[in-house]
């Protein structure tokens, strides 16, 4: 359906959870400056359980530009999907909780390694490179250069200092040399992006017609969207009406569960590394994995759409700045509250084209596929058993996805929800390259 509804559905409640306990799940967990937000952990269990044939979005709906936005009947057809995400998210994240606070994770740890992180972190991204090429074929010129200026900042022009005005206790107003390339590569990248976007959009450079190719990278295709937007708006639990659950949709979560507890437990590790804290405890892992848990309940409550867990990106972050302090995290979740509150920034935020969304996916699904074959340097991979581990388990877990949302027909137990269940498990790739993984990596003698 049209994602500017879902931009605008999600954007004010996200803003919410950075002052939730889930934000500050370092500070009620054990303590360290980790940021909490949404999750792509929770996209591919989304995208399978939507793609179940009851509710796969009607004909009508795929083409906004044609359709009225505002409409009952239209509101409706995403409402009732964001209610059954809702409940899914409550669901599953009570499971989180409980792993959590009882300690099972703690205890879980020893039978969980790299060959199991590996392909679940890297499965995570790489089915979404459909989607991804999708959004970038839009208009490959946009997507390119997108997709340039983020690496030229990234990479290019990491170590490249530059002037900028701060203020300190000891030295008041001054100025100070910033790696400003290194910390915001991506948000220069895309703001740029949808700068030319815009003066080509104004100067009529793109086409007018819906039917022509590069349409879509106009900044004006979603006007309505901002226009329509409220100035002030607070979002509230239930405001899309009451959660719905559905056994397919609870399962399938609880895979991006997983996923994002078994992240989380790596960013842990990484955060106390590089503020210089000692490795934490099993019982602050227990806590942390709770107070996360308890965000996501909340993140399901007020309906965005999704769960939350920690940010890797601000745990790399924190090797480049250096600061390593939670009042940063507070002050930054008060910043995104303001922002959340504010109903045209989140709309905004909707009228970015979708070739530089698509663009952005190339760099950040490679970066998040990558982050997950790194865990890979802690295992032997001259052995011919963990070869044959990682291999099974991440090609499994494209194959059998791709099987399964070719032939949904084939999966056929006699009950309905079993049926559902059992294909939105086959369709998360990370559910299954984790499990094979996890069951091959505990079961096959060797280390």
């Amino acid at each position: 359906m049209d994602r500017p509804t879902i931009t605008s559905t999600a954007t004010s409640p996200t803003a919410l959870q950075t002052l939730r306990p889930g934000t500050s799940a370092s500070s009620w967990g054990f303590r360290l400056p980790i940021l909490q937000g949404g999750t792509f952990a929770f996209l591919a269990p989304s995208l399978a359980m939507l793609s179940l044939p009851a509710w796969k979005c009607p004909e009508w709906t795929l083409n906004a530009t044609q359709v009225n936005v505002s409409s009952p009947e239209f509101t409706e057809e995403w409402q009732k999907r964001i209610r059954e995400l809702q409940g899914a998210i409550m669901v599953a994240s009570c499971v989180q909780i409980i792993v959590g606070f009882s300690g099972l994770i703690g205890f879980l740890m020893r039978f969980i390694g790299p060959l199991t992180i590996a392909p679940t972190i890297s499965l995570v991204a790489l089915p979404l490179f459909d989607s991804a090429g999708n959004d970038a074929g839009i208009h490959w010129g946009i997507s390119a250069m997108t997709i340039f200026l983020i690496v030229l900042f990234s990479q290019y022009l990491k170590n490249v200092q530059v002037p900028v005005p701060v203020y300190g206790q000891v030295k008041k107003c001054h100025v100070s040399k910033l790696y400003l390339f290194q910390i915001f590569p991506v948000l220069l990248g895309l703001s740029i992006s949808w700068i030319l976007c815009y003066v080509l959009t104004v100067t009529n450079a793109f086409p007018s017609s819906p039917s022509a190719y590069g349409y879509l990278a106009r900044t004006d295709t979603k006007g309505s969207v901002l226009s329509q937007a409220p100035w002030f708006r607070v979002p509230y639990p239930g405001q899309w009406g009451l959660p719905t659950i559905s056994l397919a949709g609870v399962f399938g979560i609880i895979a991006g569960v997983i996923s994002s507890m078994v992240e989380s437990v790596g960013d842990y590790y990484a955060c106390a590394r590089l503020v210089g804290a000692p490795p934490p405890p099993k019982h602050a892992i227990n806590r942390g994995i709770g107070i996360e848990g308890l965000g996501c309940l909340l993140a399901g409550a007020w309906g965005t759409g999704n769960g939350t867990t920690s940010y890797s990106e601000n745990v790399g972050a924190l090797g480049i700045t250096r600061v390593g302090s939670r009042m940063v995290i507070i002050a930054a979740g008060c910043v995104l509250i303001l922002m959340g509150i504010f109903g045209k920034i989140g709309a905004a935020f909707a009228t970015i084209p979708s070739p530089v969304i698509g663009g952005m996916f190339l760099v950040m699904f490679g970066v998040i596929t990558a982050v997950g074959i790194s865990n890979l340097q802690y295992v032997d991979m001259n052995s011919s058993r963990n070869l044959f581990v990682f291999g099974f388990s991440i090609y499994s877990g494209l194959t059998i996805p791709n099987w399964v949302n070719k032939n949904p027909e084939r999966i056929q137990t006699g009950i309905l929800q079993l049926d559902q269940v059992v294909q939105v498990l086959l369709t998360t790739g990370m559910f299954v390259g984790g499990f094979l993984g996890f069951l091959l990596d505990n079961t096959i003698p060797g280390s």
